[in-house]
């Protein structure tokens, strides 16, 4: 192998440094598995018992609540408790619901209001899981692996949303909603013992007790920050304007290609992998801001190329176009995330971070389907990718510190490089700032 060739690759020192980090890698891959399942049945589901883009697209709103209020909470409750035990206990919650799941759809007519309460109670679950989840990287892999570890995070994201969405739209289509649903199960089985395997993730000591006062002190910190605060900014805009995953299956309608479906799904998939594949380059860029600021302009252009053609084909291959652009913003964000934010907080940050990455698309799922019950699947996707790149820009215009962010300048990335080390279970040589 060329070096030249070599340094396109993706780096695998955190896989190789880190027991925990292995360990996360699996189980996140396994669990994307068995959830992407349930992603694809549920709105698929409630189209069949009501023939609804707007009913469909309600599924954002009965998750919003629960989601931003169990996000900020679990932010604060990741930086206050055990790490491990959050996430054991939210992932075996997360089983029980597809249990329900199953349940409801082996009725000889099953209910559509289960559907949304279980939405409303996966947000939740979700909302206190994925602080913990995320406030750990910066733990168990060292503070010059960060880009790398995000890269193969994304990674192995991309492996289960390519594999994912293809599979479960063929059991859906062929097999039915209750297959999918015990695979869902299954899987959250085999991650919930994976999880119990992670070494513990203790507070770092005198850490507060959660409360409103240390949500504040979060908001607070973040919005003293502009890096950060543009950061949250883009994605959010990002994930309102141009997130018409919920309205996949009228599109596909539209074109005459319901063939198509589980392909649209993955597409996204695709082209991020492709960016992954040769991410080498992340753990040599500096410039993050950057990143995410072109790659989230990337994502609506795509996108609202994917709404103006007619052709099924060159849809995939704009939606495989925006997952590029996305998984580039992405590496930017996560970078700039775990090099400068202090771990005494980066619980909950990660609560914030919440709100930026899951609430945009729920809102825009509610968006999306709303403007399609006006307008048409099509009209309601390049609308809404333009949107999205005019409001980057606009950001930018008013954000220019997230442009400007280099991590070899940056006082808060100088601060967190040169912080106390300290070995750390699963990890060797890691830097822990206390």
């Amino acid at each position: 192998m060329t070096p030249r060739f070599a340094a396109v690759l993706p780096d695998l020192a955190p896989w190789r440094t880190s027991r925990d980090f292995r360990l996360l890698w699996v189980q996140g891959l396994i669990t994307y598995l068995g959830s992407v399942m349930a992603l694809i049945a549920l709105p698929l589901q409630i189209k069949e018992l009501t023939g609804s883009p707007l009913a469909v697209g309600a599924m954002g709103a009965v998750e919003l609540v629960p989601l931003v209020v169990f996000g900020l909470y679990g932010g604060a409750l990741a930086d206050a408790v055990d790490r491990r035990k959050v996430i054991v206990l939210t992932e075996a919650g997360l089983g029980l619901l597809a249990v329900l799941l199953l349940l409801n759809a082996l009725l000889p007519r099953p209910m559509l209001w289960p559907l949304y309460v279980v939405a409303a109670g996966v947000a939740a679950l979700a909302g206190l899981q994925r602080p913990a989840l995320d406030s750990l990287l910066a733990r168990i892999v060292p503070h010059e692996q960060l880009p790398a570890a995000a890269a193969l995070n994304a990674l192995r994201w991309q492996a289960g949303a390519i594999a994912g969405p293809a599979l479960a739209g063929l059991v859906v289509a062929y097999a039915g909603n209750v297959p999918a649903y015990a695979t869902t199960v299954g899987c959250f089985l085999v991650s919930v013992l994976m999880c119990r395997l992670l070494s513990p993730m203790p507070p770092v000591e005198h850490a507060a007790k959660p409360s409103l006062r240390g949500i504040i002190e979060g908001a607070r910190h973040a919005w003293s920050r502009p890096v950060l605060l543009g950061t949250y900014a883009v994605d959010l805009a990002a994930m309102f304007f141009a997130f018409p995953n919920t309205i996949f299956p009228f599109l596909a309608d539209e074109l005459d290609a319901d063939w198509a479906l589980g392909l649209m799904y993955s597409a996204g998939a695709v082209g991020s992998l492709l960016v992954s594949l040769t991410s080498g380059w992340a753990s040599r860029t500096q410039r993050h801001g950057l990143l995410v600021v072109f790659g989230a302009a990337g994502w609506g252009l795509a996108m609202a190329a994917a709404g103006w053609t007619s052709n099924i084909w060159l849809v995939l291959v704009c939606l495989g176009l925006a997952g590029a652009g996305d998984m580039v913003s992405g590496l930017g964000r996560s970078t700039i995330w775990n090099q400068t934010i202090p771990d005494r907080l980066r619980g909950r940050l990660a609560g914030i971070e919440v709100l930026s990455y899951s609430v945009g698309p729920q809102l825009g799922q509610v968006r999306a389907g709303a403007m399609a019950g006006w307008t048409g699947a099509r009209p309601a996707i390049w609308s809404g990718g333009l949107a999205c790149v005019a409001a980057v820009g606009l950001l930018t215009a008013a954000l220019p510190g997230l442009v400007r962010y280099d991590a070899r300048t940056d006082p808060d990335a100088l601060r967190r490089a040169g912080a106390s080390t300290a070995t750390t279970p699963g990890q060797e040589g890691a830097a822990v700032e206390r």
